[in-house]
């Protein structure tokens, strides 16, 4: 499909490079990518692709945008908290090239939809911040034998990958097994510093754009660390696993899998069946009857600065094995963090120590502002 001439006006600092030409830009303007979400990773990546002239563009994402997305995900604005991410990106991206095409898929991407709706673009492009997805993604790029342009961030680190099995290691080869249940805090529970996505998330969108055009060196067997508070990067060589259970000679996995169960992760229901756990409601009444109990907070002393529950104990999840001399075994204790998870786990080393009457604050701090007191800050 040839350019207009709005298009050579728009592209013409890509037409002057011999690397990309016009040959070069035609293939951008034919080309479909896939991203895996319309967040920290995916604004930099989604606005970058469309100015770059890519032709059709798919978003998955069946989010909403709320205030603590706004440090970092820059395709949304103030005006957008509430409304669907994919709104607000289609806006901002028509915005930026209303030549590119913008598909939209307002579903969380699952074994019953991901084929299909991979199987329709050329590059699927990972943004997600979740390892069930994320092995999803691998093994759906595997099948379907297209590259994946991985990306991870956590605090003040990130990492970058391409995974093309049919020229080098895939996802699995790298971490053949996902990390235990909340070994790993996400962004909303260790944080992120708000441009990191935009350095990974560029990486990404540089990765894409070489491989629609065919030039350079792609990621493939290589994985880059970048260190922001350093300002360094470092190359891993990756190499494929012989024994991949996905993308070896001879696979042991030939169709997608629930990979909630495979990442270890038990659906709400079972949970709160499973564990001791009190809402919100119920912790404001034992405050209100006079109820004996101690009450720990086991977030970070950083957020406990931000805010806590008056008579909060501080004891981050981190100590709690080193502190445990300060509890009594004969107390009820009620635990929280920011959301529910750490405390969880408090709770469970707690009990696993003889400490009977352990509670856990279901939903955290949070659900004590959006329930309780809306004095107390969310963040």
């Amino acid at each position: 499909m040839a350019l207009s001439h709005e298009e050579i006006r728009r592209y013409s600092r890509h037409l002057i490079m011999p690397e990309v030409g016009t040959a070069g830009q035609e293939k951008l303007k034919n080309s479909s990518v896939l991203m895996i979400g319309a967040g920290g990773l995916g604004s930099p990546l989604a606005m970058y692709l469309a100015a770059a002239g890519v032709g059709r563009l798919g978003i998955v994402d069946f989010d909403v945008v709320d205030f603590s997305n706004l440090q970092r995900q820059i395709l949304h604005s103030t005006e957008d908290v509430g409304k669907p991410k994919l709104e607000s990106a289609r806006k901002r991206l028509h915005g930026i090239n209303p030549n590119t095409q913008i598909d939209t898929y307002e579903a969380k991407l699952t074994s019953e939809n991901a084929l299909d709706i991979i199987s329709k673009y050329d590059i699927v492009v990972d943004g997600t911040d979740n390892y069930a997805t994320r092995y999803l993604v691998n093994d759906a790029s595997v099948l379907l034998k297209k590259p994946n342009v991985y990306g991870s961030i956590f605090r003040f680190e990130g990492q970058a990958s391409v995974f093309d099995a049919m020229k080098g290691p895939c996802y699995r080869c790298l971490y053949s097994t996902p990390p235990p249940p909340g070994l790993v805090p996400s962004c909303a529970e260790g944080g992120v510093l708000g441009i990191l996505p935009g350095v990974v998330g560029t990486i990404q969108a540089t990765e894409t754009i070489k491989l629609i055009l065919g030039v350079g060196h792609p990621l493939i067997g290589r994985l880059l660390l970048f260190d922001a508070l350093k300002m360094s990067f470092r190359e891993l060589n990756l190499r494929k696993d012989p024994q991949c259970p996905i993308c070896s000679d001879h696979p042991t996995i030939t169709s997608l899998i629930d990979y909630n169960e495979f990442c270890g992760i038990r659906p709400q229901a079972e949970v709160e069946e499973t564990s001791d756990e009190l809402d919100a409601l119920a912790l404001q009444k034992k405050i209100e009857r006079g109820d004996a109990f101690v009450l720990v907070d086991v977030r970070e002393p950083n957020e406990y600065s931000i805010c806590h529950l008056e008579r909060a104990k501080l004891i981050p999840l981190r100590e709690v094995q080193q502190r445990m001399n300060e509890l009594n075994t004969a107390d009820e204790i009620v635990v929280y963090c920011h959301f529910g998870k750490r405390s969880q786990e408090a709770a469970k080393e707690l009990r696993q120590a003889g400490f009977k009457k352990v509670k856990n604050l279901k939903g955290g701090i949070d659900a004590w502002s959006t329930l309780i007191d809306a004095k107390v800050p969310r963040y």
